[in-house]
């Protein structure tokens, strides 16, 4: 071997002694992903979260940084508390994580992901989110809907005195003055029965108890979600429970819209009065981007009943 050749075999042993490690360590880790926990097979690093999973994240944040990557079922998770990290995925690039995933829960209770809170960034959610600034939110449009938060308003006031000197769970009152207002802006009046004996298409219960399990459904970990293969087996029932829950839910828009459409064609020069009204007129709109459905109409008259899930479970702590 000539004196040329022996020199290269040297450098070419030296470059692996020192650069054949990193190259193998950059192979494991492409992305330079951040620290974190080894993960367990099939469940990842859920054994990890226990029952307030924003205290063990916090926990874990001080092993393994601020920013860091986790493993939930099939699914890598990166979880960060750095306020310059949460800046950029929110504001510099909230495109790219506008998206939520998509899940049983929003497949099943929002009609194939039809509502703002669940439908993937892209034409259908800015032509939404349009609809909702322009049409159903502009501020000529709420204060239209003044007379009905000032009727409902005396009720709630009259509801409360016709009870004074009892003991009362204000929270109930809170919750029938709040559905009560959301359900006639949006829907044109209460298609809720406050007893049995008055005809509607449900009762104030079976209404409370409906939103209630949406709200419950649309927070639940869902074992299928984050192990795919397992999916098809429904472990805790929660896909059973979400296809009940639409099916009840499907009942009631049906009859809301079928009367508002019946309404439509028996009145002469229409105008829309409710969200509900504004919807199917725009449904006729030739020019929008993305023509909207039943489903949609559905999901997007659903979103409001989320906010008022949320009231009533911000209420239970009054």
């Amino acid at each position: 071997m000539d004196a040329f050749s022996l020199v290269l075999v040297v450098l070419a042993w030296v470059f692996a002694l020192l650069y054949l490690p990193k190259i193998i360590k950059s192979l494991r880790n492409p992305l330079k992903l951040p620290p974190g926990p080894k993960p367990w097979p099939i469940i990842g690093n859920f054994n990890l979260l226990g029952p307030l999973p924003h205290q063990s994240l916090h926990q874990l944040s001080f092993k393994y940084g601020k920013t860091m990557q986790l493993r939930l079922g099939s699914y890598p998770v990166v979880v960060t508390s750095s306020l310059d990290m949460a800046k950029q995925i929110l504001k510099t690039y909230d495109h790219m994580f506008a998206s939520r995933p998509q899940t049983a829960a929003g497949k099943y209770t929002t009609y194939e992901y039809s509502d703002l809170a669940w439908a993937p960034y892209g034409p259908y959610w800015r032509q939404g989110r349009k609809i909702y600034l322009t049409e159903l939110f502009s501020a000529k449009r709420l204060e239209s809907y003044e007379y009905m938060r000032r009727e409902e308003m005396r009720e709630f006031t009259r509801r409360l005195y016709s009870n004074c000197g009892k003991p009362i769970e204000l929270k109930d009152y809170l919750s029938h003055y709040t559905l009560s207002i959301i359900s006639r802006i949006v829907l044109g009046k209460k298609y809720f029965s406050a007893s049995e004996s008055e005809r509607e298409i449900v009762t104030l219960e079976e209404f409370q108890e409906m939103l209630d399990e949406l709200f419950l459904l649309n927070g639940v970990l869902n074992i299928g979600d984050w192990i795919p293969w397992l999916d098809f087996l429904d472990l805790q029932g929660y896909v059973k429970r979400m296809k009940e829950l639409k099916a009840r839910f499907d009942r009631f828009h049906d009859h809301v819209i079928d009367e508002h459409n019946a309404k439509r064609k028996s009145t002469k020069n229409w105008q829309p009065k409710d969200m509900v009204d504004l919807l199917l007129q725009l449904a006729d709109d030739p020019d929008l981007e993305v023509k909207l459905t039943k489903d949609n109409i559905k999901g997007l008259t659903q979103v409001f009943f989320f906010f008022f899930c949320s009231f009533s479970f911000c209420s239970v702590f009054l």
